[in-house]
């Protein structure tokens, strides 16, 4: 089968088209016929050698990125319990390790990883939603609010923070969101009741819209520490670049991975259901073959992309 990764790590151009022998489905495990991948900040470090040691452990290379997947369902394994059928189209979360990532012509990953793609949307819609959509529900079942909390969420334009946007509001809480001038009304139609201008004012403007502070807030911008004044005393801000600092007034940091729901099957196709109902938004920005994976790399490193980069196998 045909592939997208690397031999040796560098920048952009360093992905290539390389050719992998066909994916063997072990007990528990499906095939999907991938026809679209989607490309996230996480495959830039695959990329470049930022996790070289983990992805020299995993084996030889070429080393292949990619942790989102939509395609059709061709093999499942034995033991797999699934209503889910050959055929079907569907969308997973896939673990990359070594040559083994979602820039592929195929994937073999845990039936658990796996759920229809959402009626009426294409492969290359659905591939935006796995990762992203469950970091955003891992986000807010680590802070845990009750309805009618209100949640401060940075990065908002992005589709980690999009997604939490409008998860949040499906759970009932109220949301106050950052945002360039020429992102606000992106941030707005996504469901956020306040959106505030990005950058190192935000938590004093949210401040002054909660003079309590915020019950909680996902930081998709990586604001860290500076995110800390937003929150009221003993809040959460949820991270996802690992960032544990210690918070002034008992404000947690609290990092997590999407790898801890990456067989949270009954999660993915929540998220499916959502989009079903108008809840959750499917964002593209470009499809580009797969000879073409370096420029979306480099697109989305330029910074700027609104939805996601994805690949079409």
């Amino acid at each position: 089968m045909k592939a997208v990764g690397v031999v040796e790590f560098g920048g952009p151009e360093a992905l290539e088209v390389v050719d992998l022998p066909d994916p063997e489905v072990k007990e528990g495990q499906v095939r999907i016929r991938v026809h679209a991948a989607a490309v996230s900040p996480t495959d830039t470090f695959v990329r470049n050698g930022a996790r070289a040691e983990a992805q020299r452990e995993a084996g030889p290379p070429p080393y292949v990125p990619g942790m989102d997947a939509a395609g059709v369902l061709e093999e499942i394994g034995p033991g797999v319990d699934t209503d889910l059928r050959v055929g079907d189209h569907v969308m997973a979360i896939v673990v990359p390790k070594g040559s083994r990532g979602a820039y592929a012509e195929q994937v073999v990953v845990p039936a658990e990883s796996v759920a229809r793609v959402p009626a009426g949307a294409s492969d290359f819609e659905a591939a935006t939603l796995p990762m992203n959509g469950l970091t955003a529900r891992l986000a807010l079942d680590v802070l845990d609010l009750p309805p009618g909390s209100a949640l401060a969420v940075t990065g908002a334009a992005g589709a980690f923070g999009g997604y939490v946007v409008q998860l949040a509001k499906a759970d009932g809480l109220s949301v106050v969101a950052d945002a360039s001038e020429k992102d606000e009304a992106l941030v707005a139609s996504l469901g956020a009741d306040i959106v505030l201008r990005r950058g190192e004012g935000f938590p004093a403007a949210v401040r002054s819209r909660y003079p309590g502070g915020v019950d909680g807030a996902a930081d998709g911008a990586l604001l860290n520490e500076a995110l800390a004044p937003a929150v009221k005393d003993g809040g959460t801000v949820v991270t996802v670049r690992g960032y544990r600092g210690e918070g002034e007034r008992g404000v947690r940091f609290v990092p997590i991975l999407v790898r801890d729901y990456a067989r949270a099957r009954d999660k993915l196709d929540r998220l499916r259901q959502l989009v079903e109902e108008g809840k959750v938004t499917l964002r593209v920005a470009d499809v580009l073959p797969k000879e073409r994976a370096a420029e979306a790399h480099r697109r989305l490193e330029a910074g700027g992309v609104r939805g996601r980069l994805v690949i079409a196998f």
